[in-house]
Formats: C-alpha cells, structure tokens, sequence
C-alpha cells in the first residue's frame, strides 16, 4: 500500500524526558496520535524482523479518502534518530520530500515556529542524524521554538522540563503545531509552510 507520507517526531525514551524540551516533537506527535484516535486511525505494529528501536502507526486524516499517513517515533535517542526514520522510510518507499521532521529550535523563541525543506541542521543533533542516514537534507522540518538559554550550556537547557510559566504558550504551540501538520497531510506544504511561518504568540 502506498502511503501520503510519513510524520517524525523527535524525542528522547523514557519517562525522565517526557516534557523537557527536546522532546517538543514527541510532543506534537502525540498531538497528532490523538486527533488519529479521533478520525479512527488504526495502530501499525512495529516493523517485524527489523529494528526495535520506534514506534510507528497508520492514519487516514483525509476525510476518508484513503490515504493513509506513518507516524512514527524514534526510541534510539536524539542522537540516532535517522537509523528509525531511514528503516522506515526505506521500507515503505517515501521519499524525503514526503517526510516531515517534527523537532524543537533553539533559534526560535517560544511562541513561534518555522516549517522549511532542507537547508541547515543548525546543530540539532536529531536532524543531522537524519540528514546523515538519508544521504540529503531534502525532507521539511517543523520547527518548534524554545529559545535559548540565558546562561549555561545548550546542551543542558533543552533536557530541562517546560518552566510551569511556559505551559500555556506550550500548549497553544502544540495546538498550532497540531494545524500545521493536518495542513501538511490534507493541503500541502505550501499552504502549512505559510500558517507555520506566520504563526507568533
């Protein structure tokens, strides 16, 4: 069966970095897990025989149109995170400009986001390892900004969790971010790209 496309969201396993900050892409995803449930989507077991390290499913956001969408979660670590999205994608024959990578930004403040197709991994540990296991940096990227921190490292500040004062401008992100890909699947790019790029709090 053909498919629309495929939606990654990045992250890190485990309980310990469910709602730190670089996991903003599970986040969405898990948006958009829910909306799945809600349009009755039907969960698609992990890839028999291959590696054990995401968490895939199948939905149809198309009011009925059958065409169905993989969504998928990468359990490798942010680091690993194009040994998933490339068995996937390999397996089932999508092509880089049909995948959508779901990942926190550094260089946006929060309250906004970015979609965009290629171009820089900017240092994301997640997107560069994508871009190395698919050979090309031609896949788009929805990128949901946290800032960056005042002081201390980087690397530190985006395994914190959300300040309790960030909630509501999290959650109004995830909400818009949620927008963004049901306009990807049932639009196009074109049309997510210019309600994420004009997205601001």
């Amino acid at each position: 069966m053909a498919f629309g496309g495929l939606i990654a969201g990045l992250g890190n396993p485990g309980a310990q970095y469910r709602y730190t900050r670089h996991n903003f892409g599970f986040m969405a995803v898990e948006r958009l897990l829910l909306e799945a449930d809600a349009t009755k989507g039907r969960p698609l077991a992990k890839l028999s025989g291959n590696l054990d390290n995401f968490e895939l499913w199948k939905a149809d956001f198309a009011a009925g149109h059958g065409v169905e969408w993989l969504l998928l979660k990468p359990l490798t670590f942010m680091n690993c995170s194009g040994e998933a999205v490339l068995a996937v994608s390999s397996y089932y024959r999508i092509e880089s400009w049909r995948i959508l990578v779901v990942h926190d930004e550094l260089d946006l403040p929060p309250g906004r986001m970015k979609m965009k197709k290629g171009g820089s991994h900017a240092g994301h540990k997640g997107v560069q390892s994508i871009e190395q296991r698919l050979g090309t940096a031609d896949f788009f990227r929805l990128r949901l900004g946290i800032g960056k921190p005042e002081q201390g490292r980087a690397s530190s500040y985006v395994l914190e969790p959300f300040r309790a004062a960030e909630t509501e401008t999290v959650e109004k992100c995830l909400s818009a971010a949620l927008h963004s890909m049901l306009l990807f699947i049932r639009a196009g790019a074109a049309a997510a790209q210019q309600f994420c790029n004009s997205f601001s709090l």
